[in-house]
């Protein structure tokens, strides 16, 4: 018997014979929470628990007992054999697939790993008839659900002609930032999400009606104010152990919304290191039984949107003086803003203009502003940055949901191949 099976049984054995550890965890909280005086409240608080857990069951009957898998990924590895978690991109531009394979030999690099293929025409990407496609290994990170020698591998999609699929926005990308190198471009990207119950409903908020409005719940503590903090801090580890450029992260001010920052990263790099971000968010947050969301807009209404602001500078922009290069730059984006809305969701702005309203910290997706420390502008340039007068802007227009390739493409074709 665990310790916690034995409290659990100082109150009653009637309501917890059988349960799992998993309830005997709610029970737990519930008691330490409010503090039952009375055995009763406690027998009454078991019995709530285990028919709410056991109406999960039998609505999501995918929900499993993760403390049995740990029985077997404690199962030795073999040392001649390493296992290589294969992701890419899939036919809806958003979607992030996964398959893994057996090597022998650790990789040092993306060479050192095969060409593989898969089935095309489950992931939106190829027809029954012609559906193999190949994934084209091109950045590995360290594992941090399975550790040890084994590896992410991300990878660029071809078809059978040898050509980029539609989604691999990361080979023209991958063009440009070669063109633009000695400019050393750099990027840091604030990716910011939604959590989610398994039911579609933002977890945390009572299923019958909305929390307290906007206010206490950005960069909030305690429980009132912020759900799921074991998630964020789970995904937190494990992107530091996989060697993303994780740069912080914080809660945002719609309940149950949360934001990362991956950067500084100079390139493609950037768009490596934020999609190999996002599926460990998604992983971390599978084993928690919660859903991740990109929408940029989940709940309508008087609730913050989620965005994916993208900070930028070149090499000139960082030196002295390095502000009127981040001014000429400012210039040459608002000459193409239609251009870059575009680029900044992957339904070509139909995404971000239910986001991009001008309320909700927001500029208007049909206008181009700028100012420093406008968080309503198009492009902020932050206060301290006006004030050394060198630095970086920060572009606010790019939707939680897009594909940070094309974002900073497009940003090095405006303001450094002047396209």
């Amino acid at each position: 018997m665990t310790w916690l099976s034995h409290l659990c049984s100082n109150f009653t054995c009637a309501y917890t014979e059988g349960c799992s550890e998993h309830i005997h965890v709610h029970l737990l909280k519930s008691y330490n929470r409010v503090r039952f005086k009375d055995k009763i409240h406690v027998v009454e608080k078991a019995s709530t628990y285990r028919e709410d857990t056991v109406k999960m069951a039998q609505t999501f009957p995918g929900c499993t007992d993760k403390g049995v898998l740990k029985w077997y990924t404690e199962i030795p590895q073999p040392s001649d054999k390493v296992m290589l978690e294969y992701i890419w991109i899939d036919g809806t531009g958003e979607g992030i697939r996964s398959k893994c394979k057996t090597v022998d030999d650790e990789p040092k690099s993306p060479n050192d790993c095969f060409i593989w293929n898969y089935d095309g025409s489950s992931t939106y990407q190829a027809d029954g008839v012609n559906s193999d496609l190949y994934l084209h290994p091109v950045a590995i990170f360290n594992d941090p659900f399975r550790r040890g020698k084994n590896k992410i591998v991300l990878c660029e999609v071809y078809n059978h002609e040898k050509k980029p699929v539609a989604t691999n926005k990361r080979h023209d990308c991958n063009i440009v930032m070669e063109k633009a190198k000695a400019a050393e471009p750099w990027f840091g990207m604030e990716q910011e999400y939604t959590l989610l119950d398994v039911d579609g409903h933002p977890f945390g908020w009572p299923k019958n009606g909305f929390p307290g409005p906007q206010g206490p719940y950005y960069c909030g503590v305690g429980t009132n104010k912020v759900y799921a903090r074991d998630i964020v801090e789970a995904h937190y580890r494990a992107c530091l152990y996989a060697g993303i450029k994780i740069g912080g992260c914080n809660a945002e001010v719609m309940p149950a919304q949360w934001e990362f920052q991956v950067g500084p990263c100079e390139g493609i790099d950037m768009g490596d290191h934020l999609w190999v971000a996002r599926y460990i968010l998604h992983h971390v947050a599978e084993e928690f039984g919660v859903v991740v969301s990109f929408d940029p807009k989940p709940i309508p209404g008087d609730w913050n949107g989620a965005g994916a602001h993208t900070n930028f500078s070149t090499k000139q922009m960082r030196e002295t003086g390095g502000i009127k290069f981040i001014e000429e730059a400012i210039r040459k984006l608002s000459k193409r803003h239609d251009v870059h809305i575009r680029y900044y969701d992957p339904k070509g702005g139909l995404d971000n203009a239910r986001r991009l309203t001008g309320h909700h910290e927001t500029s208007k997706i049909s206008d181009f502003t700028s100012g420093v420390a406008n968080r309503g502008a198009s492009i902020r340039i932050p206060r301290h940055v006006g004030e050394e007068k060198r630095g970086y802007l920060e572009d606010r227009r790019p939707a939680s949901n897009c594909d940070p390739y094309q974002v900073t493409e497009i940003i090095v074709r405006t303001t450094i191949l002047n396209e």
